[in-house]
């Protein structure tokens, strides 16, 4: 896990993103890229819907194009020099970033370009105005085939010290732990919890500190309470009383219109945490 894609746009969590992507870079001792992302064109703009229905789209201009472009790029930049992150041609291989070259691209196109990376960093989603969007994360999610990190509002102080796996024995889950395993390789505690009532068919909690044991990793496990049925409640409430600083979890086991629907564990951590969370789908 050497390669992090870094999708860049002005928004509040900005720079928890990139503080929290660097604690990730030093971790893995890797290469860090950033790119300028927008979003998707309207379906309806696309149509020749009249412009006056779609709202805001001023990103479709030109010229507002390239300056958030280079307002992405400098605020990348200025962010790894001021950190002393030097690039890829300027020194041994190890710690480093670069800058993809080139025009704004859309949200779609993170996760088809993400499929070259190891891992994609991204802020804690929300529907208000100038904060993370969701639909970059689910096209990160859905289409790169690679885990994402979930940066929180406030970037943590550790990183990966203490590692919480919410364990619901789903297919989602057993991937994203094996896309983990080069930071639980590097983690000081490993808890892996589960909970009442929650989850598929599939392998206990025991198991799975089994197969972890094999790989040289300590692991304590935990089965927490959920009273009020609500899972994703439960694991941050977990998560923030055992200390973590790295949430592992694998992403949407129900159907996306399901979880819209009826709610969901996944949906809740993606709204509502305030650690860092590593997911894959």
């Amino acid at each position: 896990m050497k390669s992090i894609l870094v999708p860049m746009e002005e928004h509040v969590l900005i720079q928890s993103v990139l503080k929290t992507g660097l604690m990730l870079g030093r971790a893995l001792d890797g290469y860090m890229e950033g790119m300028a992302i927008t979003p998707n064109m309207p379906s309806s703009y696309a149509s020749d819907i009249t412009i006056g229905a779609i709202g805001d789209i001023s990103f479709l201009d030109p010229e507002v194009r390239r300056r958030r472009s280079e307002a992405s790029r400098r605020l990348f930049e200025t962010f790894m020099a001021a950190q002393g992150v030097p690039r890829p041609d300027t020194g041994p291989t190890g710690l480093c970033f670069g800058w993809r070259l080139g025009e704004l691209k859309e949200d779609d196109f993170v996760g088809h370009y993400g499929r070259a990376f190891d891992i994609t960093v991204l802020g804690r989603p929300s529907d208000q105005a100038n904060h993370p969007r969701p639909p970059t994360v689910e096209a990160a999610l859905f289409e790169s085939g690679r885990p994402v990190l979930i940066a929180p509002p406030t970037p943590p102080e550790t990183f990966g010290a203490t590692v919480v796996i919410a364990w619901n024995r789903s297919t989602e889950t057993a991937r994203t732990v094996a896309l983990a395993m080069p930071l639980l390789a590097k983690a000081h505690r490993i808890i892996v919890i589960d909970l009442e009532d929650w989850g598929v068919s599939g392998p206990s909690t025991r198991e799975l500190r089994h197969t972890l044991n094999r790989n040289g990793l300590p692991v304590e496990i935990r089965t927490v309470p959920n009273p009020n049925g609500h899972a994703g409640e439960a694991i941050l409430s977990a998560a923030r009383s055992m200390g973590c600083d790295l949430l592992v979890k694998g992403a949407y086991t129900q159907s996306r219109l399901r979880q819209f629907i009826f709610g969901g564990a996944t949906s809740h951590i993606l709204s509502n945490t305030t650690v860092p969370v590593l997911m894959a789908h």
